[in-house]
C-alpha cells in the first residue's frame, strides 16, 4: 500500500488523508467484523510540507487587489448568503470543481464579516448583474446562463495569476495563498481565536501551525524588544553595585591623637572622653582635662592661660 500511496502524484498531505480515511474504513469493518485486523495500521506516509507555501507582502496583495475585478475576489456565494444589514456572509455550503457539498465542519459554516467598502462593491455588482436573483450566485458564469459561478481554476489561470506577472508579483499564487497571507498579516491586528473565527478553522492549531508565518520584521522586533529590555536591567544593577561599593569604600575618619578617643553623646553636641561613663562636664573641666592629657601623651609641658 506504501508503493501504491507513493504512485498517487498527490502532495504528502494529501496522501497522509488517504492513508487514514482507508484506516477508519478498515477500523469500522473491523468493529464489524467483517475483516480480522487493520493492514493500513502499520502503513507509513508522512504529512511533511515539501516547501513552504508563499505569502504575499501587504504592498503585493494591495497591488494585485488594485487590477483585479470584484469577480476574482469571492466564489461561490449566492445573494441570499450575503447579509448586507448585518455585514456578514454566511457560508453555507462549499464547491470543488462545480460540484456543490456541505461545510467540512461546524466551524466552516460559520458567518464572516463583511468590510463596509466590500458591501458597497457587491451592491454595485448586484445592480449591474444579470443574475441579482436571491438564489443567483453572486458570480453566476454567463457561459453556463446563471447555473454555475465562475469556475475558479480558470479565474486563477486566466486572470489573477497572469495580472501578478505582469506586477512583478512572481510568487507561486494559489487560492490558499490569499488564506495564508490573511492569516500571517492579521496575527498582528487580533487574537488567535479571531483569526480563526475568520478562516472558520475547527482548531486553533491549524490556524497556528499551517496558516500563520513569522513575519521577519516582528520577529527582529521583538528580539531587539527583549535585548533592550535586558540591558535595562544590567545597567541598573550594575549601578546599583557601583553605588554600594562606592559607599563601602569611603574611609573612616582618623583620630589624630590615639590616646585621646572622642565620642558624641546623644544629648549634647559636645565631645566627652569615652573613658568615663560619665555625663557631660563644664566647659572649664573639659578644657584642663584635654590639656593634661595632650601633656602626657607628647611629654611637654602646656599651659593654659587662667
Amino acid at each position: 500500500m506504501e508503493e501504491w500511496l507513493d504512485s498517487i502524484k498527490r502532495a504528502k498531505a494529501t496522501r497522509a488523508k488517504i492513508r487514514n480515511l482507508m484506516s477508519v474504513l478498515f477500523h469500522h469493518a473491523m468493529r464489524y467484523e467483517w475483516v480480522d485486523r487493520n493492514p493500513v495500521k502499520l502503513v507509513r506516509q508522512s504529512a511533511k510540507r515539501e516547501r513552504v507555501p508563499d505569502v504575499l507582502e501587504l504592498s503585493e496583495l494591495q497591488l494585485l487587489l488594485s487590477r483585479l475585478e470584484l469577480r476574482e475576489r469571492t466564489l461561490a456565494l449566492r445573494w441570499e448568503d450575503v447579509d448586507f444589514k448585518a455585514l456578514e456572509l454566511r457560508v453555507t455550503r462549499s464547491i470543488w470543481h462545480q460540484v456543490i457539498g456541505e461545510c467540512k465542519t461546524e466551524a466552516s459554516a460559520k458567518p464572516v464579516p463583511l468590510d463596509e467598502y466590500m458591501a458597497e462593491d457587491l451592491l454595485r455588482w448586484r445592480r449591474s448583474s444579470p443574475y441579482p436573483l436571491m438564489s443567483d450566485w453572486v458570480f453566476a458564469s454567463p457561459h453556463m446562463r446563471g447555473v454555475q459561478p465562475y469556475w475558479p481554476d480558470n479565474l486563477m489561470k486566466r486572470y489573477i495569476r497572469p495580472t501578478a506577472q505582469k506586477a512583478g508579483i512572481h510568487k507561486n499564487i494559489g487560492w490558499h495563498t490569499f488564506r495564508h497571507t490573511f492569516a500571517t498579516l492579521a496575527q498582528k491586528k487580533g487574537t488567535v481565536k479571531d483569526v480563526q473565527g475568520i478562516l472558520r478553522h475547527a482548531r486553533p492549531g491549524t490556524t497556528t501551525d499551517v496558516y500563520m508565518q513569522e513575519i521577519p520584521e516582528s520577529v527582529r522586533a521583538t528580539v531587539n524588544s527583549i535585548h533592550t529590555e535586558l540591558r535595562s536591567g544590567e545597567s541598573k544593577s550594575r549601578q546599583a553595585s557601583e553605588g554600594a561599593r562606592t559607599e563601602g569604600s569611603k574611609p573612616a575618619k582618623r583620630n589624630l591623637n590615639p590616646g585621646l578617643a572622642v565620642t558624641m553623646t546623644t544629648t549634647a553636641t559636645e565631645p566627652t572622653l569615652a573613658s568615663e561613663g560619665k555625663g557631660p562636664r563644664s566647659s572649664q573641666g573639659k578644657v584642663l582635662e584635654f590639656a593634661t592629657r595632650m601633656r602626657q601623651s607628647s611629654g611637654k609641658e602646656v599651659v593654659l592661660n587662667a
